[in-house]
């Protein structure tokens, strides 16, 4: 069983401009979409995120998958105070060392130790702020031939990867089909040619 990479979350308003063309209601169904079409395939990687890491553990309930096996959730020690509540329920965390009182060095460290995994056939990136491009660039330097794909409707960072770096054609902006997209993306001739 190989490995998909999901980099999502919800911009904040009081950082950037990602929430100008952000939808949260898309962000959310594209990331339920995203884990429907591949969690029984494939073990789903991620850094965790307040609004996300209940939504995984909720479609994962929905869907009667064994969360503990079908998730692994990496997070920097650096937030030990803030972990969401589902943090507590699983054994699927792997937690990174924090960097004394350095934020931005704690949060690197994490994505690093998380996409090195040499288990990792592909990546989704959907909505997001800074952390989904910085997230991009280290995916592509540990997997340059790797699948790759930021889901633009939803807006936020993963707009602005389609667009800078040419994923998509002009109709995949603003197709909102999430279970096609999905499904065409990771079909079994496609999934084949990952692993």
């Amino acid at each position: 069983m190989g490995a998909i990479f999901l980099s999502a979350s919800v911009p904040l308003t009081h950082r950037g401009t990602y929430h100008e063309t952000a939808n949260p209601f898309l962000i959310q169904c594209a990331v339920r979409e995203m884990v429907i079409s591949v969690i029984r395939q494939h073990r789903i990687i991620w850094g965790g995120h307040p609004a996300i890491t209940p939504m995984l553990w909720s479609i994962c309930e929905d869907l009667g998958v064994d969360y503990a096996e079908a998730v692994v959730l990496y997070q920097s020690r650096f937030f030990a105070d803030d972990y969401p509540e589902e943090n507590r329920k699983f054994g699927n965390v792997i937690f990174t060392d924090a960097v004394a009182g350095d934020r931005e060095a704690s949060v690197l460290h994490m994505r690093k130790e998380m996409l090195s995994r040499q288990d990792l056939t592909g990546a989704v990136f959907i909505g997001g702020m800074e952390g989904v491009e910085t997230e991009h660039a280290i995916f592509k330097y540990y997997h340059p031939d790797a699948s790759v794909l930021p889901v633009p409707s939803p807006g936020g960072a993963a707009l602005t990867l389609a667009l800078d770096h040419g994923y998509g054609t002009q109709t995949d902006l603003a197709d909102i089909d999430f279970a096609r997209l999905f499904h065409t993306h990771f079909s079994y001739p496609n999934i084949r040619a990952m692993q």
